[in-house]
Order: C-alpha cells, then structure tokens, then sequence
C-alpha cells in the first residue's frame, strides 16, 4: 500500500453512511450480507447504498459476488489490517514508539 491507496481507503470510509454500511458488512462477518440488507440495516434508499458499496469495493475495503440476484458484499479484512499498518508505518517515520500504544491497544482488542 502506498499514500495513495491510503487516501482512496480513507475517503471511501469518510462518510457517514459508507462507515455505518461498513460497520454492518464487517458485523455480519466473512459470508457477508446483501446489499438490500445492508441498504435497510442503515435506512438507506438502495440506489445511494449501492453508489456507497461501490466506493468502498473499488477501494478495495469491500468484495462482492452475486447469489442469485442479490450481491453479496464482504469486509476484505485482510485489506483494511493493510490499510492500518502502512498508516502506523507512514505516521511514525520509523519511530516505533510513536505508534506503540496504538499496537498495544490493537493488541489488547484483537
């Protein structure tokens, strides 16, 4: 990940909505949830849900699949632990004891 990609993540999740459909997808955990659900879950209409899942797909933050004829979105977790470690890396320049409580915390609510 590079500063970038950092910027396209932070945007895709610096919005009310997409961090609150965000929350739901990571809730409802690796098999995901569809799209009408999440829609619903936030009180969204489903066309500005899917204009927000798109965001956060194209981000990377998010995978779909189709399951009939719904579209099935998951949390790429392993995308987002990305995200956060470039951040600790980048916002420390190399000083490992500037990021150290967060990795504590991190840690401690793993």
């Amino acid at each position: 990940m590079n500063t970038d990609d950092a910027v396209v993540n932070l945007f895709a999740l610096a919005h009310p909505g997409r961090l609150a459909m965000y929350q739901v997808i990571v809730a409802a955990g690796p098999g995901g949830i569809a799209a009408g659900q999440v829609a619903r879950a936030v009180n969204m209409p489903a066309n500005t849900a899917s204009t927000h899942l798109s965001i956060m797909t194209g981000a990377g933050l998010l995978s779909a699949h189709r399951e009939g004829r719904s579209i099935i979105y998951s949390a790429d977790m392993a995308h987002f632990s990305q995200m956060i470690g470039f951040l600790l890396k980048d916002c420390a320049q190399g000083r490992p004891e500037a990021y150290e409580s967060l990795r504590a915390w991190l840690k401690q609510n793993a």
